[in-house]
This record gives structure tokens, sequence and C-alpha cells, in this order.
């Protein structure tokens, strides 16, 4: 770092100032597994009026959560409609909402497992490279 000439008054004569420091960082991952998934996400959410706006679409907003298997599965929804658009039965296909957001996932033991430990995440901020 620039000190070894300035580490000859302090250290004894059989010491090399330029071998005091070696650094040396190696980070190693390794994992094998094996998810076959095969979803069709086919499902009725009801969702309720946050807003109504001026030219008369409605904003949206629904949530679900449904338990399998030790994995919570997490369905959003948000957006806006027309008021046509609502068929008789008060349904609307999810494509006719505009400015879709619709979110599935999950947590559990499943997801949880297909995370890296806390502390390879952690070497990995610290030592990027």
């Amino acid at each position: 770092m620039g000190f070894e000439a300035s580490f000859d008054a302090i250290l004894p004569e059989a010491v090399d100032p330029t071998n005091l420091v070696d650094i040396d960082t190696r980070s190693v991952h390794e994992g094998e597994g094996s998810v076959e998934r095969e979803e069709t996400i086919n499902l009725k959410v009801a969702a309720i009026v946050t807003q109504m706006l001026p030219n008369g679409n409605l904003v949206i907003r629904g949530r679900q959560e449904v338990r399998v298997n030790f994995e919570v599965r997490e369905l959003f929804i948000a957006g806006v409609i027309r008021p046509e658009d609502i068929t008789a039965d008060n349904t609307i296909d999810s494509s006719k909402v505009a400015e879709a957001r619709i979110i599935y996932g999950g947590r559990g033991q499943l997801t949880d497992v297909q995370q890296p430990r806390y502390g390879f995440q952690l070497l990995d901020i610290i030592y990027p490279f």
C-alpha cells in the first residue's frame, strides 16, 4: 500500500516489508436442484373499486392468497377498467384491464431453498468480483 519503506525503522531486518500483506478472496457457491412446475392460473379474484376517474373508468385492486403444501401463493391485480367491459355476471377478463399490474408469486419452503443463504448474499455484496 506504499507504506512498506517506512516499516524498516520498526520491524526487524529479517522481515521483508514487501510481503507483509497478502489479500486473496474467493467465493464459491455451488448448488444443484431441479424444479418441475406446470401451472395454469385460472382464478376469479374479487376486486374492489378504489377510484372513479373523471372519464367514468374505474380503478380496481384485488388480492388473493392460497396456501399449497407449505407455500403461500399470492395473486395481486390492479388496473383501470371501463364500465362497459363488465359482464352481466359482474366479471371482467384480465385482458380488458388497462394498465394492468398482475403479480403472481409465493413464499414458503420451496422459495426459501431456491435463494442463496444470507451469508453468501452478504459476501456477494462485499466482494462482488
